[in-house]
């Protein structure tokens, strides 16, 4: 973060190249939108640390925790931006075809399950998606979940609880014998 904050892009390009695609599988879930929007946030997360680099304190956050802490919040503004536009009709959403619906190749076994537990993590509560993804995409552990969303390890422990009985419930309803 030193080089950063001194200007060194290559530092910044090393950043990208350990952490970009994590975080944008990481957007893309969350958003449950299209490569694009996430391509999107990615690169505001990396522009914000260019821009922030100087200000970042490792007392507080390590910097993978502070990485996703920004990608968070702007997957929640767009996540927002979305759902106004769509409330006055001025954005129709275009749907990811492999989030809703499977195609041939995704209509084996595994895919269609995988097509299935990705709708319910999609109707996930918004910080049960969030504590949920950052686990199982991110890899991050309660703690550092806490630190990024800002709460506490208990109530990191609690969504991820909630989300996984959600997610669970939903792949029996659909008749998946998927085990979470």
């Amino acid at each position: 973060m030193l080089a950063i904050a001194a200007g060194r892009q290559h530092a910044l390009a090393q950043l990208v190249e350990r952490h970009g695609k994590g975080l944008t599988a990481f957007a893309r879930r969350y958003l449950g939108s299209s490569r694009e929007d996430a391509e999107d946030v990615v690169q505001e997360v990396f522009w914000t640390v260019w821009r922030k680099a100087a200000h970042f304190d490792p007392d507080r956050a390590q910097v993978t925790t502070w990485l996703y802490r920004i990608a968070a919040n702007r997957c929640i503004d767009v996540g927002r931006r979305n759902a106004l536009l769509r409330f006055v009709g001025l954005d129709a959403m275009p749907a990811d075809p492999s989030l809703d619906e499977p195609d041939a190749e995704v209509r084996v076994s595994g895919r269609s399950e995988l097509s299935l537990a990705r709708k319910g993590i999609l109707d996930l509560p918004r910080r049960q998606r969030m504590a949920l993804l950052l686990r199982a995409v991110a890899d991050l552990d309660v703690a550092e979940i806490a630190q990024v969303m800002g709460t506490t390890g208990g109530s990191v422990e609690q969504l991820l609880v909630r989300a996984r009985r959600a997610l669970r419930e939903h792949m029996a309803k659909a008749g998946s014998g998927v085990r979470l």
